[in-house]
């Protein structure tokens, strides 16, 4: 007998994202593959496709080579700074000029860039809290109190920055993110308006490229126009979903179209 959550369906989920679709059927994370029962854990193994696995099945999946959405290393470099830093210049994709410092190299950080700079949170900061513009020493050394790992980037000034929403690698969605008076960060939770006008092709090509050669595949790009070319500034796996609100859009809708489509399994 089929439930309301497509007990019988081909597609499993574990996180929630999708919790409704008729066609998955959501077991939720459990913190023990044998937390689940029996006839879950044989779903599990023998779905067609299991989305939101989490990072930590993700990577029991993709070994055990099972189909999963979000890839793999959608869930390993998610709040990863300096990772997605690493994989940006090492795959040539533009990227503000950027060095990680360990504590005994703080040092150098001035010897490296002149003020004003951004300082980052490098892990698990998001909506531009454990972003900063660093003006002066003092600044510099309230930002070296917070941890060992400095994480420091070239300030770019810009008058906005571009959020690019792609899933299964294709832009569904793109809007300006207007930063408010006297805040430097273009983060809707710091007070940032979106503008859907005029999003220039060239950017948009950008976001796909290096979505695809990064193999992020449900990932909100950020991007900012700086001398001349586009620059990826970082990748966010936990996008937030004001903007597709404000056009109308579901994202569970989204995924579901695109799941029963095929096209999820056509790019995994």
């Amino acid at each position: 007998m089929c439930s309301r959550e497509g007990f019988d369906s081909r597609f499993v989920a574990l996180g929630s994202r999708l919790r409704g679709v008729p066609e998955v059927r959501t077991l939720g994370v459990r913190p023990n593959f044998l937390d689940y029962s029996p006839e879950e854990r044989e779903r599990i193994l023998k779905a067609d496709m299991v989305l939101f696995p989490t990072l930590n099945y993700a990577q029991f999946l993709t070994t055990s080579r099972r189909k999963i959405f979000p890839s793999l290393e959608t869930h390993l470099y998610a709040d990863e700074k300096i990772k997605q830093t690493t994989l940006f210049y090492m795959l040539g994709i533009p990227h503000p000029r950027t060095r990680v410092y360990y504590r005994r190299h703080h040092k150098d950080i001035l010897d490296d860039f002149s003020f004003p700079f951004v300082a980052k949170i490098p892990r698990c900061s998001a909506q531009g809290r454990g972003v900063f513009k660093i003006d002066h020493q003092a600044a510099l050394d309230a930002y070296l109190d917070r941890g060992p790992i400095a994480y420091i980037q070239e300030f770019l000034p810009h008058e906005r920055d571009l959020r690019v929403v792609l899933i299964n690698y294709e832009p569904v969605l793109a809007y300006w993110r207007i930063p408010c008076a006297g805040n430097f960060r273009a983060n809707l939770a710091q007070g940032a308006t979106i503008c859907f006008d005029h999003i220039p092709p060239e950017a948009l090509e950008t976001a796909w490229d290096a979505a695809y050669r990064c193999r992020l595949n449900d990932v909100g790009m950020d991007l900012i126009h700086a001398r001349g070319i586009w620059h990826i500034v970082e990748a966010n796996m936990k996008y937030g979903r004001k903007g597709l609100k404000m056009k109308g859009m579901d994202l569970k809708q989204i995924l579901r179209q695109k799941l029963l489509s095929g096209e999820l399994e056509a790019l995994a």
